[in-house]
Parts: structure tokens; sequence; C-alpha cells
């Protein structure tokens, strides 16, 4: 009779315990709604700073050429040059987007 109450006792704390700790990733977990957002501000961080390192190849592309057209990114940018004309171009990172020159990035693609 002792081990059958000691068994049921472990079972109920093993339950209650799963029950807690399925409540705490809930909200702390990997797929929590605040570390998503952290997730995607991280992404965005860095394909901003891809941007930026994109953007000065090109304004040197430019100011060799005194056109965008035919501009080539170095490797290991992390961006993708779109389109490029006489005097503009689009580059993509991921979900996001640049028009350029000046521009900021923008969700979406091109």
């Amino acid at each position: 009779m002792t081990r059958f109450i000691g068994l049921s006792m472990l079972l109920v704390t093993l339950a209650i315990g799963g029950y807690l700790i399925s409540q705490q990733l809930k909200s702390e977990g990997p797929t929590s709604p605040p570390v998503q957002q952290a997730i995607t501000q991280a992404n965005a961080a860095v394909a901003a700073t891809n941007f930026e390192q994109a953007d000065a190849a090109m304004q040197g592309f430019f100011a060799q050429s005194g056109t965008y057209e035919g501009a080539v990114l170095p490797p290991g940018t992390g961006v993708v040059l779109v389109r490029a004309d006489a005097s503009s171009y689009c580059l993509q990172a991921g979900a996001e987007h640049e028009a350029g020159p000046g521009g900021a990035p923008q969700p979406g693609s091109c």
C-alpha cells in the first residue's frame, strides 16, 4: 500500500512540474512573443549594418564610374543588388530592401 501512495505522489508531482514548466515556456521560452520580437529586432539591425556596407561599395563604384549601372557588390555582404541604373539602385537582404542612394531599410522586396 505504501508503494502505491509513493508512486501516486510521484506521478502527481511530475504532472504539476510539467504543467508549470509548460506555462513558463509560453512566456519565456524560445517561441514566446518577447523572444521573437528580440530576434526580429536583431535581424533588422544586422540587415541595416549589411546595407551600410553595401551602400559604401555602391558609392565607391559611382565615384569611379559616374553610374550605378554594372555595379557588383563584394562577396560576403549579405546583400543582393536587385537593380541598378544610372542614378539609383535597389538592394535586398532577407525580407528587407533599400532603395538608394540615401534610402532606409524597408520591409518587403524591391
